[in-house]
């Protein structure tokens, strides 16, 4: 009888959390990317449609990114809940040994390569709701994803093909061309997924949808933070997310819509850049020739990632290298292995493409990759450029959080939050328990708990 009882209890417990498959209930995670916290409070930034969703539902004073503070690894924390450490995304890309053994970027992997972590789009497409994603990392050939146009280098290719020639049949898309799809201005490619969405949504609206918009991150990089230009590309942005809205609205889907609006870093003003490779290369750590380098650094703006590879010489290696940097200027601190958890990051042991030391630079300059030259700090572009992948401790990394619709309370303000709870709480909306993720269910933000 007892053990019948407990049976019962299990059974009861699954079915609480479980939700209809034939769900009418909808979530959209946005992302825009490089929207730091900060810009919501800006009175220059042009965000009418998100400072309205702020008003009809909860707005956080930030979100917290994972390390390293860039794109496709924040994005698929925003889709495990966990941080780089478990689901392996440490680059745009996976990185690669070359024929010398150096590590190069290769962006053309398949989303079951790149990460190793159960994502909620997985847990909701395997209990039956329907899943889409327009421009979003890591999710090039997904098995769980009904309609797809990936952030990848061929989206069109290795995206959903029906939605491709749907596209296109709707004239959104000119043709199946990647290399046509490439040419388009960034502020064109904005609006070919702004109208993918729209379209989705008009024609067949997934229970989740996965949306990334991209024109605020290149516009930061050239021009910085808080700049004519970048106010600029914050204002197209918001006006996509109105055509969302309308949409939404024009379809009867607003009522029955949970809609989070995130971004996956923020920005910092770059003056000064610190050329770490000159610095490797005076120590004859580092060499311009075919041979493999004893040492090897890759930026990540505003951290850069320490490659230790002469086996025989590594732990010299590492003493010099730390030397080097400890007192350089414009050098925050150095991340040893030890202390990598604390972070977010992997063990070097544990995934090939964690670096053996991580270094960090202070506000205000970042990491060049430049080889050449004798120059160990050089000036950014003229009047400063922008920046991201300083250590998520840097409040300017906070990133945008506004929830808004479906199950969101209304006219409230939150603290700081944390980014991997994002997916357990997009799960929770649909009426499913993300069990695998780390975060936890932002309860603060909804009607009823």
């Amino acid at each position: 009888m007892f053990r019948y009882c407990i049976l019962l209890f299990l059974a009861l417990s699954f079915a609480a959390e479980a939700a209809p498959k034939n769900t009418n209930h909808h979530v959209i995670l946005i992302t825009i990317d490089g929207a730091a916290a900060f810009y919501f409070n800006d009175p220059k930034a042009p965000i009418p449609n998100l400072r309205k969703l702020a008003v009809e539902g909860v707005v956080a004073e930030g979100m917290k990114v994972s390390n390293p503070a860039v794109t496709w690894p924040n994005h698929t924390t925003l889709v495990t809940g966990v941080t780089p450490a478990k689901h392996s995304v440490l680059y745009n890309g996976l990185m690669v040994p070359d024929k010398r053994g150096e590590l190069q970027r290769d962006q053309e992997k398949d989303k079951d390569v790149l990460v190793t972590a159960p994502t909620v789009y997985d847990l909701l497409h395997r209990e039956g709701f329907t899943t889409a994603a327009i421009n979003w990392p890591c999710t090039q050939n997904p098995k769980t994803l009904d309609d797809n146009f990936p952030d990848a280098p061929n989206p069109l290719r290795d995206g959903s093909q029906k939605l491709v020639q749907d596209l296109i049949a709707a004239k959104i898309l000119e043709s199946a061309n990647d290399a046509a799809f490439r040419n388009q201005s960034p502020t064109k490619r904005d609006d070919i997924w702004t109208d993918a969405a729209c379209y989705l949504l008009r024609t067949r609206p997934p229970n989740f949808m996965l949306f990334h918009l991209l024109y605020t991150d290149g516009t930061q990089h050239r021009v910085g933070p808080q700049c004519p230009e970048t106010y600029e590309a914050l204002g197209l942005a918001d006006q996509q997310i109105g055509k969302l809205l309308d949409t939404l609205d024009k379809n009867g889907l607003r009522e029955r819509t949970s809609i989070l609006i995130v971004a996956d870093h923020g920005f910092v003003r770059v003056h000064k850049q610190i050329v770490g490779n000159v610095l490797l290369r005076k120590a004859m750590l580092l060499e311009t020739t075919d041979k493999q380098a004893r040492v090897q650094a890759i930026s990540e703006g505003g951290s850069l990632m320490v490659y230790l590879h002469a086996k025989a010489t590594k732990d010299a290696d590492r003493k010099k290298v730390i030397e080097i940097f400890k007192n350089h200027e414009g050098v925050a601190e150095i991340i040893e292995p030890k202390d990598f958890a604390e972070y977010g990051y992997p063990s070097p042991e544990k995934n090939f493409q964690m670096a053996d030391l991580v270094v960090a630079a202070r506000d205000g300059y970042s990491f060049s990759g430049l080889m050449m030259g004798d120059q160990t700090i050089v000036p950014a572009r003229e009047g400063g450029t922008g920046s991201h992948g300083f250590l998520s401790t840097n409040p300017k990394m906070n990133a945008i959080f506004i929830a808004s619709g479906r199950g969101i309370l209304k006219g409230k303000t939150i603290g700081i939050i944390d980014n991997i709870d994002i997916a357990p709480t997009a799960a929770y909306l649909l009426g499913q328990n993300f069990r695998s993720a780390d975060g936890k269910v932002l309860k603060q933000i909804l009607e009823t708990p």
